[in-house]
């Protein structure tokens, strides 16, 4: 049987969700995950063959607004270097015959020495964390990183678009569930219109999740309010209930009339493709949250006018999109092998 390593980022909940729905199409296959924290309890909750090695760092979020991000750069570039060291040591252990990576390119780095097929998965061709004169060491890592794209046997992109060169977009990647909406909300006791409230893998949605409990004596007039704070938060109101930590997440976001969310990538995606109306609310200062955002029609400040949005996304009808995403990612690493 063929072996993969699939090095996934733990930096958030969103590249461990899409790399489950690519690997539940890998029929035949066994992936040996590698990745940390939060998305290793996923995975293993989810069934999976995973090393929890990888200790992310943390962004510094204060009243919604990334601060510091110079040093969470920094700290980023010494991440990256323990993590090459940590998947040389598994590369050279396992042996694969390929490395599919989801944006962590520390392994990547490591497999293309070793003449490793590689496949990523990105959203992101460079990042603009930071801006000034301490913009130049962000500038170096970008060149490095277009370096190990260009090496890469593949590359997936989960949004629709072009193909060129080694680059395939093939369109949002995203669970399926074998359950109707109707059969969800039953499971979850849905049974008024219900405004659901997720905020990623990390403590950086707090101020999201305090701005809704801020506005809950207008919001609960019209809706139940359902929190996903995720395996770093805590928050509590007699009048919401907070669900915690889940691993299905996609359901949820299905079975929701409302989602209320961070702008990650991935949530952005599952709510378009189940047809979930949503308001995406981005990190301040967060480059690719502001983006992905912005696609959307939103920004940081319409946290200030969230009961309106509310309001307006409970009376939209719900225009689910379908997507080949997860199969076709799949059909593009199995044909490697």
């Amino acid at each position: 049987m063929s072996i993969l390593n699939f090095f996934t980022s733990p930096i958030g909940l969103g590249h461990v969700t899409r790399d489950i729905a690519i690997a539940e199409n890998l029929t035949g296959i066994s992936p040996r995950f590698v990745t940390g924290s939060s998305a290793a309890l996923f995975l293993e909750k989810a069934g999976f063959d995973v090393q929890n090695l990888y200790r992310p760092p943390r962004f510094m979020v204060n009243g919604g607004r990334l601060e510091n991000t110079a040093r969470w750069l920094w700290n980023y570039y010494r991440y990256y270097t323990q993590c090459k060291a940590i998947s040389n040591k598994v590369i050279h252990t396992d042996d694969p015959d390929i490395v599919v990576s989801d944006e962590d390119f520390a392994s990547l780095a490591v497999a293309q020495e070793a003449k490793i097929p590689t496949v990523l998965i990105t959203d992101v061709l460079e990042t603009h964390f930071t801006k000034g004169v301490t913009s130049f060491v962000e500038k170096k890592m970008n060149k490095s990183m277009r370096d190990i794209i260009k090496k890469c046997d593949a590359v997936i992109i989960p949004e629709e678009g072009q193909n060129c060169e080694n680059i395939t977009r093939v369109g949002p990647i995203v669970r399926n569930t074998s359950l109707s909406r109707d059969e969800i909300r039953k499971k979850f006791s849905f049974d008024k219109k219900t405004i659901l409230v997720s905020v990623g893998g990390t403590d950086a949605g707090k101020f999201l999740i305090d701005k809704v409990l801020d506005i809950l004596p207008q919001t609960r007039q019209h809706a139940d309010i359902v929190i996903v704070s995720g395996p770093s938060l805590n928050a509590h109101s007699k009048q919401t209930r907070n669900l915690g930590f889940v691993d299905n997440l996609h359901e949820l976001v299905f079975a929701a009339d409302v989602l209320v969310s961070l702008a990650g990538k991935s949530t952005i995606d599952e709510a378009k493709s189940y047809g979930t109306p949503g308001i995406f609310i981005p990190v301040k200062d967060h480059f690719e949250q502001e983006d992905n955002a912005r696609a959307e029609g939103f920004c940081f400040e319409d946290i200030y006018r969230l009961d309106d949005l509310i309001l307006e996304k409970l009376a939209q009808g719900r225009k689910p999109v379908m997507t080949s995403g997860a199969t076709t990612a799949s059909d593009i690493i199995k044909g490697m092998l």
